[in-house]
């Protein structure tokens, strides 16, 4: 037993909080905080808002080399804990190891801790929040009363419980792609046998070349605390407003480090590469040779210029619970749109199959007469 107390113990770290955290309100002293309504900072008790404050580093939002990239390995934080003490009130908390803001569970004030170790990469820059909090929920709402398939006992009950805003860690990527392939081109024609019955005949053409594509921000989550919390079904996010990385954007929300590391990222992102070379090459294919069809399409494919960017996304996380079940989902933190999974009910599904079938019949009566 004391073995395992001392394993934990070990476990636990000592992080301090960086310089800017729990930034004070000059007329009531309470914790200013990012507001995704406004775009600012601001005290939710007495209204003072003011800018964002600009980052240390004026330069553009740049894409960092691949290749020189000195930290590519990922990380296991799930057993580790870190205690850091707040700055206002004292107490020290047990936070997750990767988590890098936070709020003091004590006296409420924002904890921002420094977002890389000397063995992480830092985020470069932050997607920040649009929807707030009130607005998260009602997407909530409204996304669960479209489904159709969703009980109306569930429809009336459900509600978000312990809704709470994350900023998650993302890798993007951008790279020169160019492939050398192979494949049969299909070219159908009209035939007509002896019965004077007309059919598609297809006839196939070995062809080869190069296709060449640039790809820009192809994305890949770096946390595998939230993969099934709904996050990735719930859209895509608009780098055009991207901002500096600084710990004032972050105050207020949940934050987290990659744990997905850039080499097992860039691994995942050339996944995603491939399957839209498959496609796009297939339609290139057709169009450079005025073909109807592709087959046993083969290619192999140079990656050069590979750029990324570390970057953090908004998301409103949470679940709700019906006949004793947790259902988690997630709410894209700038555009709304609500991913996760609803529960079903059986009866509805059943009457979409009768309707189905029903309207099957009705069709198969009317041609038949």
């Amino acid at each position: 037993m004391s073995d395992a107390i001392e394993n934990q113990e070990e476990q636990i770290l000592s992080e301090e909080t960086v310089k800017e955290t729990d930034k004070k309100c000059p007329n009531c002293g309470a914790t200013v905080v990012f507001d995704p309504a406004s775009g600012m900072m601001r005290c939710q008790y007495c209204g003072y808002s003011c800018e964002l404050p600009k980052a240390e580093n004026e330069c553009e939002i740049c894409e960092m080399d691949f290749e020189s990239a000195m930290h590519t390995e990922s990380f296991d934080w799930g057993k580790q804990k870190k205690e850091v003490q707040c700055k206002q009130c004292g107490a020290v908390g047990i936070y997750d190891a990767l988590e890098t803001a936070a709020v003091c569970p004590f006296c409420g004030s924002t904890n921002v801790m420094p977002a890389a170790n000397e063995n992480t990469i830092a985020p470069g820059s932050v997607c920040p929040f649009a929807v707030t909090k009130e607005q998260a929920s009602e997407h909530f709402t409204n996304w669960l009363q479209k489904k159709w398939f969703a009980p109306s006992k569930a429809k009336k009950s459900a509600r978000p419980e312990s809704i709470q805003g994350v900023y998650l860690p993302y890798w993007t990527f951008d790279a020169q792609t160019t492939s050398n392939f192979i494949a049969q081109a299909g070219f159908d024609k009209k035939v007509t046998d002896k019965d004077g019955k007309t059919s598609t005949k297809t006839d196939w053409k070995h062809v080869n070349g190069v296709f060449q594509k640039s790809f820009d921000d192809v994305l890949v989550m770096a946390s595998k605390h939230y993969q099934d919390s709904g996050v990735k079904a719930c859209g895509s996010f608009d780098f055009s407003k991207l901002v500096p990385y600084t710990p004032h954007v972050i105050a207020g929300f949940i934050a987290e480090r990659y744990s997905i590391g850039l080499k097992e990222g860039w691994t995942s992102a050339q996944s995603t590469i491939q399957f839209h070379l498959h496609n796009d090459i297939s339609s290139y294919i057709r169009r450079r040779w005025n073909a109807d069809r592709t087959s046993s399409l083969k290619f192999s494919t140079l990656y050069s210029n590979i750029t990324y960017k570390y970057l953090l996304v908004p998301a409103w996380i949470s679940s709700f619970k019906y006949e004793g079940k947790v259902y988690q989902f997630a709410v894209n933190g700038q555009t709304g749109k609500v991913g996760g999974k609803s529960p079903v009910s059986a009866w509805r599904v059943l009457l979409a199959i009768l309707m189905g079938v029903g309207a099957i019949a009705v069709l198969y009566f009317l041609l038949s007469n």
